[in-house]
């Protein structure tokens, strides 16, 4: 405790020397002596070396033993008071370094406030004629530039203005400043703004996120801007698209919903009010797409009723019929159903049996054939007109009808066949087709062909005219019949044949074993009842080579060109002079050559004939015994 004592009074005493030997205990020449004797006690011999360290003993001989003895008394007594004497010597001086350190950190901070306050300051000041960050004007950014710099660069820029119109599709037109004679006006706008910036209050504003702002005074005509906004293609009728409502569309296998078309027709108000909203603000491009300026479809894809439209009419539809008509087709698919489908009063879709019937109809009108007039290529290089007969297709329109709803109901999808109340031999356009018998009134010949090869070339001897039993002409008819060993009766007469094949009620085709002589003009005088009669060689070929149903040409061509006759057993007769249409046969049973035939047309042989006495052209006809062959 002693040692700590001393080692504390060292330490104050060696900082008293630094701070002018003012020592608080031992300096008799100042505070500390007084101290001592008010409280009684007689002050010490300094240990200080400074001044007035110096003491004198009052003290005689008598008092120096009581002296030492109450040195030696107060000693421990005055201990502890020396002891907080010194502690509180000792804060009081740490009080004073504290103070010290104070003032300084004061004058510290004091420095550097007055540093933040000047660049405070300065930038306020520079804020004042300078614009924040990210600020823009007109399109032109503002930053740390002074109001003069951005008008010089707004009328630079005014200068080069270009507003862009970007309409639907992705296609732009441009307009200019100088086609709506644009310019630049001060208003002292910019300054306003840049004052009203609040320079001040810098600290904050930077860090704000601002809106880019477009004050800026400008003018430009209206009229001319108006006038060339009219002028743009997208203002122009015939070079826009209208728009389309979405709707239900027919495909090869049913219905869809169409999708709408947008268009590119603008609403011209709408348009025109965007476009001087966009130059009022300065903007630089004007999307007529966002500015909702074009005339929209109404009904769109997703539309709910449509999509429910095409479902069910699809259900109606499933059905792709194919109608054969030999070298033509028609089809019954869903483009087709659609004109049939038809909406109830119940709002549900149905088939229309009218427009069904109505579609066979004209089928019907279409491809039947049945006593209708044709054009006839003739064996003698003529065409004919045929007008009459019974032969040809005849549709059954009801049964039909009936079969078309069966396999619309039920989604058939193949080949269907018309029923027919009469059919005939093809179905292509020419119902005669390539196997047919062929019979020249006039000329008193008939041919057959097979396959469109002629097999049988044969003269006949047809019905009577002048006695009422001409032969049909000028039509088509159908083989009813074929019969054989059949005996004919009519009135007056009843006839056995070998070969019947009828084609017109009682008319028919049939050989005649008691005529001996075939075709030039015997029909006048001698013809048959109206019946073909065919020399029996020949109707037996024809017999054998035909069907029920094969089509019988009868036609007359107005002139008999003098085809010579031929008896029952193949000898040629006479010839017939075509001009006058007379016959000069002077044949006898068959074995005389006849008198010469003479023709201003052409010349037919015939199989087993002569050619004695034949003229070709007026000239005489040599050469061998010909089969079946025409020369024309």
């Amino acid at each position: 405790m002693i040692e700590h004592k001393r080692l504390l009074e060292r330490r104050i005493h060696e900082q008293a020397v630094k701070a002018d030997c003012e020592c608080p205990l031992y300096n008799n020449s100042n505070g500390g002596r007084k101290e001592m004797e008010q409280r009684g006690e007689r002050p010490r011999r300094s240990r200080c070396t400074g001044e007035g360290s110096r003491q004198t003993s009052p003290a005689g001989p008598k008092y120096r033993a009581s002296a030492e003895d109450g040195r030696r008394y107060d000693r421990g007594r005055s201990r502890q008071r020396e002891a907080a004497a010194v502690q509180e010597a000792a804060e009081g001086w740490q009080q004073k370094l504290r103070a010290r350190k104070r003032r300084k950190r004061n004058r510290i901070l004091a420095g550097i406030g007055a540093g933040v306050l000047g660049i405070y300051i300065a930038v306020a000041i520079y804020f004042g004629f300078h614009f924040y960050e990210d600020t823009e004007i007109y399109g032109i950014d503002c930053s740390q530039q002074t109001a003069d710099t951005v008008k010089a660069e707004v009328a630079k820029r005014l200068g080069d203005y270009r507003l862009e119109i970007r309409e639907r599709g992705g296609e732009s037109e441009y307009l200019t400043a100088e086609q709506i004679k644009l310019a630049f006006v001060d208003d002292s706008s910019i300054n306003r703004m840049l004052k009203a910036q609040k320079s001040f209050l810098w600290p904050v504003m930077i860090l704000l996120k601002r809106s880019n702002a477009a004050a800026v005074a400008f003018s430009y005509d209206r009229d001319a801007a108006m006038q060339a906004f009219s002028e743009l293609d997208c203002m122009n009728p015939l070079s826009v698209t209208a728009p389309e409502d979405a709707y239900v569309k027919t495909t090869d296998t049913g219905f869809e919903v169409a999708p709408e078309v947008m268009g590119t027709t603008l609403d011209a108000e709408k348009a025109e009010q965007a476009f001087i909203d966009a130059l009022d603000a300065g903007q630089s491009m004007l999307s007529l797409e966002d500015a909702d300026c074009y005339v929209n479809p109404k009904r769109y894809s997703d539309d709910a009723a449509l999509l429910e439209e095409a479902k069910k009419k699809s259900a109606l539809a499933k059905a792709y019929i194919t109608y054969d008509f030999g070298d033509r087709k028609e089809v019954v698919n869903a483009p087709l159903i659609a004109d049939w489908i038809v909406t109830r009063a119940d709002g549900e879709y149905v088939i229309d049996e009218v427009a069904v019937t109505d579609y066979v109809e004209s089928l019907a009108a279409k491809y039947d054939t049945f006593g209708l007039t044709r054009e006839f290529y003739t064996s003698l290089g003529t065409t004919v007109t045929l007008n009459g007969g019974d032969y040809g297709w005849c549709m059954d329109q009801d049964a039909t009808v009936v079969d078309l709803l069966n396999a619309l109901e039920s989604g058939y999808q193949g080949t269907m066949e018309p029923q027919y109340t009469y059919t005939a031999m093809s179905r292509e356009e020419n119902d005669i087709g390539d196997t047919y018998v062929e019979i020249c009134i006039s000329q008193q010949v008939m041919w057959c062909y097979k396959d469109g090869v002629c097999i049988v070339y044969t003269p006949v001897v047809t019905g009577n005219p002048n006695k009422g039993n001409a032969t049909p002409s000028n039509g088509v008819w159908s083989i009813d019949a074929k019969m054989q060993n059949y005996t004919l009766v009519g009135e007056g007469y009843r006839s056995p044949v070998d070969f019947w094949m009828p084609f017109n009620g009682n008319v028919g085709i049939h050989d005649m074993q008691t005529r001996a002589y075939f075709g030039g003009t015997i029909y006048l005088t001698n013809g048959s009842h109206g019946c073909i009669n065919t020399p029996t060689a020949k109707v037996a070929v024809i017999y054998q080579n035909i069907e029920v149903g094969t089509p019988i040409v009868c036609y007359s061509s107005g002139i008999n060109y003098g085809y010579a006759q031929e008896t029952i057993d193949g000898a040629s007769g006479g010839g017939s002079q075509g001009n006058q249409g007379n016959t000069e046969a002077n044949g006898n049973n068959g074995s005389d050559a006849g008198n010469a035939g003479t023709s201003q047309g052409d010349i037919v042989i015939i199989d087993g004939g002569s050619t004695s006495g034949v003229t070709e052209n007026g000239v005489p006809y040599t050469g061998e015994d010909l089969q079946d062959v025409i020369i024309q």
